[in-house]
């Protein structure tokens, strides 16, 4: 159940990447959610039309009255364009959550996390649970992004958890060339036990998945969350 709709005070902006925006929100009670589920978030206009987007959250669960969004300014995208060139710190915003159960992961048992672009946000939410409970030997991160510019948490999401994959651009003095997510970026992060979690375009999520089931991951143990283009 997604609950009702409730009022959110918009704390801090935070710039990302280029086009991403992480927004923390404040909310009455304790957001109640788990790291990998997302929230819908609702505008309303003068004349009552409204719009909503559901967007994932970034911030590990914690018992706490605050949530973080990432947000990708989309072309002509209503929400995320009122997001990025309108929304101030002390606004308020609609939200409904928290949502899903399929894709989240408590912190308990070995995980393989592999994102790609914005993909990345359900995932950190699932890195911070990891390190703040101090159970990052239970899980591995790669994420790919199409150069450095382009990583989401850029000072924080690097560490010794974390494979990052540079698909067009790779700095200098990288691990690998730039390219594509291939099997060798993953085999070393596959374990007998884990479960993956991939997120990303429905090409990377589906090119991803093949990768890790010729790799000998069991389809059962892979859970997939797709995103598409919501403005």
């Amino acid at each position: 159940m997604a609950g009702p709709w409730q009022t959110a005070r918009v704390l801090a902006v935070r710039d990302e990447a280029p086009r991403v925006k992480s927004f923390r929100l404040g909310l009455d009670g304790p957001t109640g959610h788990r790291a990998g589920q997302h929230y819908v978030l609702r505008l309303t206009a003068p004349d009552g039309y409204t719009a909503q987007r559901s967007y994932s959250v970034a911030s590990a669960p914690d018992g706490g009255h605050e949530l973080e969004l990432t947000v990708e300014r989309l072309e002509d995208g209503e929400v995320s364009g009122y997001l990025h060139e309108v929304v101030e710190v002390g606004d308020e915003l609609e939200i409904r959550g928290p949502i899903g159960g399929w894709f989240v992961w408590d912190g308990e048992t070995p995980a393989l996390l592999v994102g790609g672009g914005s993909g990345i946000v359900p995932l950190m939410a699932m890195l911070r649970l990891a390190r703040a409970t101090g159970r990052s030997d239970l899980l591995r991160m790669v994420a790919s992004v199409r150069g450095p510019a382009d990583l989401y948490y850029a000072t924080e999401l690097p560490g010794p958890e974390v494979t990052v994959v540079h698909s067009r651009i790779a700095p200098p003095g990288g691990r690998r060339p730039a390219g594509r997510l291939i099997a060798e970026d993953l085999a070393p992060l596959v374990g007998p036990e884990a479960t993956a979690y991939v997120c990303g375009s429905t090409g990377f999520a589906d090119a991803a998945s093949t990768l890790l089931v010729g790799l000998g991951v069991d389809a059962g143990r892979i859970r997939v969350e797709r995103f598409g283009a919501t403005g």
